[in-house]
């Protein structure tokens, strides 16, 4: 399922033979599905959410949170899964990508110190943590910041 392939639900939709107000014998003719009189019958109704002058739902709830827009989301990657690239290879974003262990790299890559590494492997992401970095270069690997 994917957005090219998204359609109205069953019965949801009427077809273009569909005439709204045209008459009696259309089956919607006469008020046109507004019903009688009344504010939602005239043009111009009330917007949605409107709730006939009460103070409206979305204003009546408390306003919480605060949204960050310099917020940055990293991908958190640990040692473990390095394990699969060859001894002595080059570890780049683009190759973690082929290699299936990143799906959508976002804001950036930051390797975790989590589990062992035993291949000695160049490293090159946009952030790692102390012990991710200690391990690499222990091992006689290389750190390299993007």
């Amino acid at each position: 399922m994917d957005l090219s392939n998204l359609r109205p639900a069953e019965g949801a939709t009427h077809g273009e033979r569909y005439r709204k107000g045209r008459g009696h014998a259309s089956g919607n003719g006469t008020q046109a599905g507004y019903g009688h009189k009344g504010q939602k019958a005239r043009s111009g109704a009330p917007r949605p959410g409107f709730e006939g002058g009460q103070m409206p739902l979305y204003r009546r709830l408390p306003k919480r949170g605060f949204t960050n827009i310099n917020h940055r989301e990293i991908v958190g990657i640990n040692l473990s899964a390095l394990e699969r690239f060859e001894d002595g290879s080059e570890v780049t974003i683009e190759t973690l990508v082929e290699a299936g262990i990143v799906k959508n790299v976002r804001d950036g890559v930051k390797i975790l110190g989590n589990g062992e590494l035993t291949k000695k492997l160049n490293v090159k992401a946009n952030a790692f943590s102390a012990a991710a970095k200690a391990k690499i270069e222990e091992i006689g690997g290389t750190c390299e910041l993007i």
